[in-house]
C-alpha cells in the first residue's frame, strides 16, 4: 500500500489553507475554564510545547535548503513558517492564561535548550534524507501525543480553535514526510542504501543524538507528570511505524527502519538496558548550571504572542 501523495497539489493546498493569529479572538470567554490546579502543570507543559514547535522550524529551514526539488524547498519553507506561528498561538494561549509577564519567553526545559544549540550550530549540514525522517518522528511522537492530550485536558474554546488549526497544518507536514521517506525508499540499492546509512559515524551526528534521545525520556517524564499516560504517548510513537509499514517502499528506507526501530525502544520500559543509561542522561543534563548553557539563539527573540496577520 502506498500513501505517496502529490506534491505539487499539495503545494497548493498547503497555500490555500494559510492563517494568521488575527483569524482568533483571543479575548473570547473560556480562559476562565483553565483551573488553578491545572495552571502550574499547564504552564511548564505549553512553555516545553511551544520550544518543540521551534525545533520542528529549525529542522524545516534546513530541510528547504538540502530538499531535492523547488516545490519540496517551498513546501518546508512554508512549513518552518507554520512550525513558528504554531509556536507564536501557543504564546498567545499562554498569554491568555495568565502565564507570561509583558514580552516575557518561556524558558525551554534544558534538554530543548540542548537540541535548539545543536539544530543552531549543525542541522544546515546534517544530510537530507537523516532531517527528513526525524522531523516527522518528532511531529508524530511529541506535537501528536501533547496536543491530543491538550485538547482532552483543557476545555477553553478558544485553546480548540487554534489547536483545530496548528492539527490542520501537521497532518500536511506529516503527509509530505511519509511521502519523502517512501520516495527516498523507492528501488533503492544496495549502495544507495549505505551511502544513506554513512552519517551515522558523523560526529556531529552522534552529538545529535546524544542530546535527542535524552529529550524524549524527558518529555516523557514531563508529560506523565501531567496526567497523560505513558501509554497514549508510546501509542503516538507507534504511529510513526504503523503509518511507514504501510509502504514497501517507505519499509526499504534506512533511516525509517532506524528510527521506527529505536521508537520501539523508547516504547519499551522493560528495556532496562536503554532506558537506564538514558534516564542517567536526563539527570545528568538536569544538573548542567544555567551558567553553562549555551545562549539562546537570536531568532528567538522573533517570537510574537501578539496577533498579526
Amino acid at each position: 500500500m502506498s500513501d505517496k501523495i502529490d506534491l505539487d497539489r499539495m503545494l497548493e493546498k498547503v497555500k490555500a489553507s494559510q492563517w494568521a493569529l488575527v483569524d482568533i479572538d483571543w479575548d473570547a470567554p473560556g480562559a476562565e475554564l483553565v483551573t488553578e490546579a491545572q495552571w502550574p502543570k499547564l504552564k511548564a507543559f505549553m512553555s516545553d510545547l511551544m520550544w518543540i514547535e521551534h525545533v520542528g522550524a529549525r529542522g524545516f529551514a534546513a530541510m528547504a535548503k538540502g530538499a531535492p526539488t523547488e516545490t519540496l524547498r517551498e513546501l518546508y519553507s512554508y512549513f518552518h513558517a507554520e512550525e513558528q506561528r504554531h509556536a507564536n498561538a501557543e504564546m498567545a494561549l499562554m498569554k491568555r492564561w495568565g502565564m507570561l509577564e509583558g514580552d516575557e519567553l518561556p524558558e525551554p526545559n534544558i534538554n530543548l535548550r540542548l537540541v535548539i544549540e545543536w539544530l543552531d550550530r549543525y542541522a544546515d549540514e546534517m544530510p537530507y534524507h537523516v532531517l527528513s525522517t526525524v522531523i516527522p518522528m518528532l511531529e508524530v511522537a511529541l506535537d501528536g501525543a501533547l496536543c491530543k492530550f491538550l485538547l482532552d485536558t483543557v476545555d477553553d474554546p478558544v485553546c480548540h480553535q487554534a489547536f483545530g488549526l496548528i492539527n490542520g497544518d501537521e497532518a500536511r507536514h506529516l503527509g509530505v514526510g511519509f511521502t519523502v521517506m517512501e520516495m527516498q525508499g523507492r528501488n533503492a540499492s544496495l549502495v544507495r542504501m549505505v551511502e544513506m546509512l554513512a552519517p551515522v559515524v558523523d560526529p556531529r551526528l552522534l552529538i545529535g543524538i546524544a542530546t535527542y534521545l535524552p529529550l524524549l525520556n524527558k518529555m516523557r517524564d514531563n508529560v506523565v507528570a501531567m496526567g497523560l499516560g505513558e501509554k497514549k504517548l508510546f501509542q503516538a510513537m507507534r504511529r510513526f511505524e504503523k503509518v511507514g509499514e504501510r509502504s514497501a517502499h517507505c519499509r526499504r528506507n534506512p533511516w525509517y527502519q532506524i528510527i521506527s526501530r529505536h521508537a520501539r525502544l523508547v516504547t519499551n520500559r522493560g528495556n532496562v538496558v536503554y532506558h537506564r543509561p538514558v534516564d542517567m542522561l536526563v539527570r545528568l543534563t538536569g544538573r548542567i548550571p544555567a551558567r553553562w548553557l549555551p545562549a539562546v539563539p537570536s531568532w528567538v527573540h522573533e517570537l510574537r504572542w501578539q496577533p498579526t496577520a
